[in-house]
């Protein structure tokens, strides 16, 4: 897919990702009216007409990109809020980042979804599942630890990031260093 670029200086795509858990939907509906938020399956439904299907809405990803494509954001950034937003065509993308105990504990008290789907989201964090997908496709890449933040905390760092983009982050998550995350994955 093509990259996206800027209708005017300033206006902009950027993706907002990360597995189920790490805080999107929660921080994106705090960042202030000036960056403009929209979630993928909601964008989705609005302009492709995507139907919900066993609770979820299926996602075109290829048909949404040319949507994005063909509309670029007027006036002000836009943050394209998902975990699937690394794979649409824009240049860069905030991948929130939650230690994997504090993600399963997460998961556990706020998601209607089965232990496997727990343990398949809590594996692909501690793996680096998603950023390794951003770092294929050659994306600009901020990660931020919502480990210890509140909701309140991380749009602030998004909105810093959207003002002010700073290089791309050199220094990576790893949480496979710790050993503590080695035994919780190994945990049955």
């Amino acid at each position: 897919m093509p990259k996206l670029r800027s209708a005017r200086r300033g206006a902009r795509y950027i993706g907002l990702t990360g597995v189920p858990g790490t805080g999107k939907s929660s921080s994106a509906a705090l960042l202030p009216r000036r960056i403009e938020h929209l979630e993928i399956e909601e964008l989705a439904q609005r302009e492709l007409g995507a139907v919900p299907e066993g609770g979820n809405v299926v996602v075109d990803l290829e048909r949404l990109g040319r949507w994005l494509t063909d509309h670029p954001p007027q006036g002000r950034p836009t943050v394209i809020v998902g975990h699937l937003a690394h794979l649409l065509p824009i240049a860069s993308v905030i991948l929130l980042r939650c230690h994997p105990r504090e993600l399963s504990r997460r998961l556990q008290r706020g998601r209607a979804m089965s232990l496997n789907e727990r343990r398949d989201n809590v594996w692909a964090e501690a793996t680096d599942v998603i950023l390794f997908e951003a770092r294929r496709r050659n994306l600009r890449i901020w990660e931020v630890d919502t480990t210890r933040r509140t909701p309140a905390q991380v749009a602030r760092r998004i909105l810093d990031l959207v003002d002010r983009p700073p290089p791309t982050t050199k220094q990576f998550v790893d949480w496979l260093d710790e050993p503590t995350v080695t035994e919780h994955l190994l945990d049955p």
